[in-house]
């Protein structure tokens, strides 16, 4: 990343920063300041899709009913010159099989059918082989928790072969004859689009309505997602829904991908959706978790689905009702799906008990946003430990914040405020929380604070005749200039 690449960060979004609630006396009860943490997610993420090579990049981040941050780097269409924005549109991929989930959800709570009813019972026509005599049956808790034993894919090659078009749901259908079960029913994970695309077809044929015509007016419309969608929106491609591009190759290109139509595996596959709809469909969930009344489904149905309802032999995979349910940071309950359809890729992770949720959206198939989501979160989670500050002391530091470009390959540096005391953050990051703090011993000398509260190394800063800081010595023998901005 060069000097011309980098964007020093000056503006922080709007909404950021110390925020109240309503007591139940009246009072105000002061939240957590985000407005420093903010400042360092938007200075990784900047840098990161610039250093991952990521055509466009959009995040979100959620706390139960309120947005903390929400940003957007790089293109939706590197072509035309279309910047990502926080409302662009992408190929949500796999996160439509919690629209699906939800569907056949809200079908139970109507008691039109059961979570232990047959496939072939509530989806005539349904013929793949059962090659295991002593099998159970196969049934919709089973599609749900991918414990079918159904093979993942249906009998077309569309996902390795580009100028396939996804199947209909007749041609899948037709061809389930031609397949057979990977192992006997309930015995072991093994995720199926598949079995989330018979799910979607079996919503149709217990509703009676189109599958499109149900997600949208059970679910989409009533939760105002006016920005997703059970498809890709062609007419919007290359504008408001961003163009897809390829994994990075051996010759280190991206290659840009035609638009492509979900067809008959829309239930498992075929949404388009943004990181801000996203956010409001967790927040729904969050709110759903509280509820006193039913909102699409009733709390006691969203949370049966948010718990494990499959755990694998190794205990290394676990499953909900449509959710993965796993242990993630902090070594807490997460809940949620990723996605990864040509040109895209987008998470959902929303975690139960803090009520934080966290959305990315790419539009290229490297690498893993899941790496973005939890670094916005390990910085986000950091803010709390900013203690009151000398504020007059805080002031003077701002002189200190900025980019320094290392020398011999050592990388690059990011200098900011935390509090009266300064943190500095390597790039590119794997792991942005892990930042180091810095006070400050006199003018220009600063030493870091150990995890034990001891004083570790110094870093100096070197100022011009000017008075302006355009140097960082660290370790006493490593220098970096002050990056000056174009």
């Amino acid at each position: 990343m060069g000097k011309k690449t980098i964007l020093l960060l000056c503006m922080l979004t709007a909404g950021s920063g110390l925020y109240a609630q309503e007591k139940d006396n009246g009072e105000k009860e002061s939240k957590t300041d985000y407005t420093e943490a903010i400042v360092l997610v938007e200075v990784w993420m900047d840098a990161m899709q610039k250093f991952d090579e990521i055509p466009g990049i959009s995040a979100i981040a959620l706390e139960d009913q309120e947005v903390i941050w929400k940003g957007a780097y790089g293109e939706a269409n590197p072509d035309e010159d279309v910047k990502m924005e926080t409302n662009t549109i992408c190929s949500v991929c796999s996160i439509s099989k919690l629209f699906t989930s939800i569907a056949i959800m809200n079908l139970y709570e109507d008691g039109k059918l059961r979570l232990d009813d047959r496939l072939e019972d509530v989806m005539p026509g349904y013929d793949l082989e059962q090659q295991f005599e002593l099998s159970g049956p196969i049934t919709i808790r089973n599609l749900l928790t991918h414990s079918s034993g159904l093979p993942r894919e249906n009998a077309y090659s569309h996902w390795t072969d580009t100028s396939l078009e996804f199947p209909t749901k007749e041609e899948i259908l037709k061809s389930l004859n031609e397949q057979e079960t990977l192992y006997p029913s309930s015995t072991y994970f093994q995720y199926s689009n598949l079995a989330m695309t018979l799910l979607g077809y079996i919503v149709e044929e217990v509703s009676g309505q189109t599958y499109d015509e149900y997600v949208r007016e059970h679910i989409l419309e009533p939760l105002e997602l006016d920005d997703t969608r059970p498809d890709m929106p062609e007419d919007l491609w290359g504008g408001q829904l961003a163009v897809g591009y390829t994994v990075e190759t051996m010759e280190g290109k991206q290659h840009k991908l035609d638009l492509f139509d979900p067809n008959g595996v829309t239930p498992a596959a075929g949404f388009s959706s943004t990181v801000e709809d996203l956010a409001d469909f967790a927040a729904w969930q969050f709110r759903l978790y509280d509820a006193e009344e039913e909102e699409i489904l009733h709390p006691s149905t969203i949370k049966n689905m948010h718990n494990i309802h499959w755990m694998d032999s190794d205990f290394g995979t676990s499953w909900g009702l449509g959710f993965s349910v796993y242990k993630g940071p902090g070594d807490k309950k997460w809940v949620g799906h990723g996605g990864y359809c040509p040109g895209y890729r987008s998470t959902l992770m929303m975690n139960p008990e803090s009520k934080r949720a966290y959305s990315v959206m790419t539009n290229s198939n490297n690498p893993s946003p899941g790496k973005y989501a939890r670094g916005i979160h390990a910085i986000l989670s950091k803010a709390g430990s900013i203690e009151e500050a000398d504020e007059e002391l805080a002031m003077e530091l701002k002189a200190y914040t900025g980019y320094y470009e290392g020398q011999v390959g050592r990388g690059i540096s990011y200098v900011g405020t935390w509090g009266d005391k300064l943190v500095r953050m390597g790039l590119p990051a794997d792991n942005p929380g892990d930042v180091s703090k810095y006070r400050r011993v006199d003018k220009d000398h600063f030493v870091r604070i150990r995890d034990n509260g001891e004083d570790g190394e110094s870093m100096r800063f070197i100022r011009n005749d000017k008075g302006e800081v355009i140097h960082m010595k660290y370790y006493d023998n490593y220098m970096s200039d002050k990056i000056v901005l174009e």
